[in-house]
């Protein structure tokens, strides 16, 4: 996809942070905009700044975990404009803490934001894509932390390597079928979004009783608010995704300095495999 100008992009988490900053790309590209988002002054707020930049805009307050609400948004777009060529499943959040110690709440509030986010945004919106006949293409938002390893928040690093894996399996059943349907996975370090304050967006049925969060991830969670606040742009992040979709790039890696460490985690699975592989290999009756 090399043509932006008139074309449409769906954008979930577009309130803020890189949602926002990759709306306001598409516009600058002459995409129409429809932004979705849970928080409606978010939301509103946002509308109102791209069409200050000139933007056509439909905000949609959509809760993504909500299959219905991606329905609704995926209809309202059809009947609005008539057709969608840039989904990007965005919205996401961060929470909880070591495996045993996150709630259950944390747990599903997570995956079902996080991953069941991406899912429905996936399977509502590709047939729709794959329908049309032209060049499209679909951006979920992972983490490289869907490519590391790290303990300190469970649910976040288990959400992010599933849309890593989605991402993966939807570019794969899209190339098997040669769709003009193409797909990118970003995943992002360190950005200057709320991601830390994820919190004022978690529902009522899933808020917390009041514990005393151990140490290891109130300090996790402290050293995650000042990497946000000393990361990149939205904006930053923006321009890499168009240069992506340009050259049909799949995976987008903000921050390259993270590679020896992706390259790490390969090793220490390749060196464990060697070893499995060996075991077999000595292990009569096979």
């Amino acid at each position: 996809m090399r043509e932006f100008k008139g074309k449409v992009a769906v954008i979930t988490g577009a309130g803020s942070g890189i949602g926002r900053g990759i709306a306001e790309q598409c516009v600058r590209e002459g995409m129409i905009v429809v932004a979705a988002d849970v928080n409606e002054a978010s939301l509103t707020r946002a509308e109102e700044e791209l069409r200050a930049l000139g933007g056509t805009v439909l905000g949609v307050r959509t809760d993504v975990s909500k299959r219905e609400n991606v329905e609704s948004l995926a209809q309202k777009t059809l009947d609005t404009f008539g057709a969608v060529h840039l989904l990007v499943n965005n919205a996401g959040l961060g929470a909880g803490g070591a495996p045993w110690e996150a709630t259950w709440n944390d747990w599903e509030w997570v995956l079902n934001v996080n991953l069941w986010g991406v899912i429905h945004g996936v399977k509502i919106f590709t047939p729709i894509m794959i329908a049309q006949n032209t060049d499209c293409h679909v951006v979920n938002t992972a983490s490289i932390a869907g490519l590391t390893v790290g303990g300190s928040s469970a649910p976040y690093s288990v959400s992010k390597h599933a849309v890593v894996a989605l991402s993966e399996s939807l570019y794969l059943a899209l190339e098997q079928r040669k769709s003009r349907v193409k797909v990118s996975v970003l995943c992002p370090a360190s950005v200057r979004t709320n991601i830390v304050d994820s919190e004022r967006n978690r529902p009522v049925e899933l808020q917390n009783e009041f514990t005393e969060i151990p140490p290891e991830t109130q300090a996790y969670w402290t050293f995650m608010n000042a990497a946000v606040q000393a990361g990149i742009s939205p904006l930053q992040v923006a321009n890499q995704v168009f240069q992506a979709i340009r050259e049909e790039k799949f995976y987008i890696l903000t921050h390259p300095e993270w590679l020896p460490v992706i390259r790490q985690r390969v090793k220490n699975l390749l060196k464990i495999t060697s070893v499995q592989n060996s075991f077999w290999r000595a292990t009569p009756n096979r």
